[in-house]
């Protein structure tokens, strides 16, 4: 009895397992793209080079499809010495491919992000042919536009990207880099050809259109490299613009990459049909702050008092000491605040960029502020001050 029961258990579970499946999905389950679904954003991507396998990261542009065939700009981007590794993914935590993140409506480019490998810099030939090879795979994979190919580079990678450029001068559109230079910090010998060596980029390069940025106070890559590369360009009759940001230190490309004008100025270039790209050097400081307008006691006194957000809750508290302004927020931190003009205030120390615009009432007393960074803002609305905590 106990065989005749075996074998009918295994007959049923035979039985099952001939039968045609069926689906098990529930049937209130939907999937949250159709199934021509396509990848964008950033992702993986490997690299075999010269028997080696290299870990890398590609962004694709949301609107990007494999099958309209259209020709998308292309930019070769190069992180600095930080982020060398092998897991191919650290570089996208800085530079472009965060102002990518912060904006990416700005950037309709396809972006190429090769990983030099610890113990290596982007200047080694092996580092500079295997990112050449990423830009060339990723250009015929994804129909990129040749004649639309950029270079950017940061710190380590701008180092990179003036090689690049000097090895390949007819490659790319236009070129960006960000506390960069040509005199490796691991290579110090190369300043004993200060008197040389940039008049030999510029010949190379020629009109090639060149914007690089640097914070006047990098104690890592020095400003005095950007600045023998635009006088060496100026004398040659090239296309170099320089940005010096006033105050700022070596990290200075969390400001380059956020100009909105670069993607727009690097789109405006192209080599087919070939331009004839003007002679042109510019030279800038920004400021890292706007002067400072001077109210009255009065005017600082209609500023004073609580804010709250939109749920209720106390956010800052400004208040008057002397002629300056301060904020103290919920935590109990107090930094000052300055006036741009008199419905603008900003913060005065330090590097932030935000904005705190005033609102006023037909009768001209402050009921509100709203804070602005570059990418969101949120309104504190006046109540009467209570007692300073």
């Amino acid at each position: 009895m106990r065989g005749f029961s075996g074998a009918v258990a295994i007959g049923l579970l035979l039985a099952w397992l001939l039968t045609p499946a069926r689906a098990t999905t529930p049937a209130n389950l939907h999937f949250s793209h159709p199934r021509t679904f396509q990848e964008t954003g950033f992702l993986n991507r490997t690299l075999d080079y010269h028997g080696n396998a290299y870990h890398f990261q590609i962004y694709l542009p949301e609107d990007f499809r494999r099958d309209d065939r259209r020709q998308w700009p292309i930019i070769l981007f190069l992180h600095g010495r930080g982020e060398r590794g092998s897991e191919g993914m650290w570089q996208t935590q800085i530079g472009l491919p965060e102002a990518v993140r912060d904006h990416p409506e700005r950037w309709p480019f396809i972006i190429v992000m090769p990983q030099c490998t610890q113990g290596h810099f982007w200047t080694d030939p092996e580092m500079m042919g295997m990112a050449m090879s990423a830009l060339d795979q990723e250009t015929a994979e994804f129909h990129a536009d040749g004649a639309r190919t950029y270079l950017t580079g940061l710190s380590l990678g701008g180092y990179g990207a003036w090689e690049l450029a000097r090895a390949y001068p007819r490659r790319w559109a236009a070129i960006a880099i960000a506390a960069g230079g040509i005199f490796w910090s691991y290579a110090p010998n190369r300043w004993r050809e200060v008197a040389t060596l940039p008049a030999e980029y510029a010949q190379a390069l020629d009109r090639t259109p060149i914007w690089s940025f640097h914070g006047s106070d990098d104690p890592v890559v020095p400003e005095r490299e950007d600045e023998v590369m635009y006088a060496a360009f100026k004398a040659a009759g090239g296309h170099y613009r320089l940005w010096i940001y006033q105050g700022l230190k070596h990290d200075c490309w969390f400001r380059a990459f956020n100009e909105p004008e670069l993607p727009r100025w690097l789109l405006q270039h192209h080599l087919e049909p070939r331009q004839e790209t003007p002679a042109l050097t510019e030279r800038l400081v920004i400021p890292l702050h706007p002067p400072a307008l001077r109210l009255t006691a009065a005017q600082l006194d209609s500023l004073a008092g609580d804010y709250y957000n939109d749920h209720g809750a106390l956010e800052v508290t400004l208040f008057r000491q002397a002629d300056q302004l301060y904020q103290k927020n919920i935590h109990g931190e107090i930094v000052e605040v300055a006036a741009e003009s008199l419905s603008t205030l900003f913060y005065p120390n330090g590097i932030s960029l935000s904005r705190i615009l005033v609102e006023r009432d037909p009768m001209g007393r402050v009921t509100g502020l709203i804070l602005r960074d570059d990418r969101h803002e949120e309104r504190w609305e006046r109540r009467p001050t209570q007692a300073f905590r």
